[in-house]
């Protein structure tokens, strides 16, 4: 089986060599019992710091590193440049991480252990299962449940515990078809891609994982939450316009 994992990286000079060390040194681990290939994609997007020299670096101890350095910044568009990369080679699975390692890799290889039949597979850190340390703030949880879900399933009808944890892996085949109709290249971009899953009938599993929050998130809490909420109205919009267009030329 072979596998490609993109690591979305912004100046992460500080905790990208950790984390591209730990997840090689424990998928070649794997390997030794287990018939598994894996490369990772490091797409820097809008770096300013010495991501790039980092990277390199490393690159030239472990073959399995790939680089695409790209001037343009979001999170959604590396992810996005990654999979449009791996599709070019031959993958089994394709999916992708964050690069502060708050997912460790034997949590990220849950996923490629039990997607089994389905299309595409993702980790909740809200599973009544699931065990994320440090504790989330209250209002947090308070307005994932009271606000954020009900609006992204009101608007868009998809159901998940967890639409944004930053771990989710997905067939080649998926991809194909959802990668040319993503628009969203920051905010909300995976929202979307679970929305196009499901508008596109491909079956998306979530399972429990273990999250470690990082101290140094670049996410900070109102303005985060007020540009996701803005994402989700403004991809409704744009994919009702889409398919408008499209039964108006049928």
């Amino acid at each position: 089986m072979k596998v490609s994992i993109i690591v979305p990286a912004h100046n992460e000079e500080k905790r990208i060599e950790r984390t591209l060390k730990t997840y090689i040194t424990f998928f070649e681990n794997v390997k030794k019992f287990k018939d598994l290939e894996t490369r990772f994609i490091v797409v820097l997007n809008g770096c300013s710091d010495n991501t790039y020299e980092v990277v390199s670096k490393l690159q030239k101890q472990y073959n399995t590193i790939e680089i695409l350095d790209k001037k343009k910044a979001g999170k959604g568009f590396a992810v996005i440049e990654g999979f449009k990369h791996a599709l070019k080679e031959e993958n089994d699975l394709i999916g992708f991480v964050d690069a502060d390692m708050a997912t460790l890799p034997k949590y990220f290889y849950d996923l490629i252990l039990n997607i089994n039949g389905a299309d595409g597979i993702i980790a909740s850190r809200y599973d009544k299962e699931s065990k994320v340390t440090p504790q989330r703030p209250f209002i947090k949880s308070w307005g994932r449940k009271l606000i954020f879900n009900p609006l992204t399933r009101l608007m868009l009808g998809i159901r998940y515990t967890d639409f944004q944890c930053g771990a989710k892996l997905f067939k080649p085949r998926v991809l194909k078809k959802i990668v040319p109709h993503a628009q969203l290249t920051q905010w909300a971009f995976d929202i979307e891609l679970l929305y196009l899953c499901k508008k596109y009938h491909f079956s998306v599993k979530e399972i429990p994982t273990t999250w470690h929050d990082q101290d140094d998130s670049k996410l900070r809490l109102f303005n985060s939450g007020i540009k996701m909420l803005g994402s989700i109205i403004k991809l409704r919009i744009r994919h009702s316009q889409t398919e408008k267009k499209l039964r108006k030329n049928k």
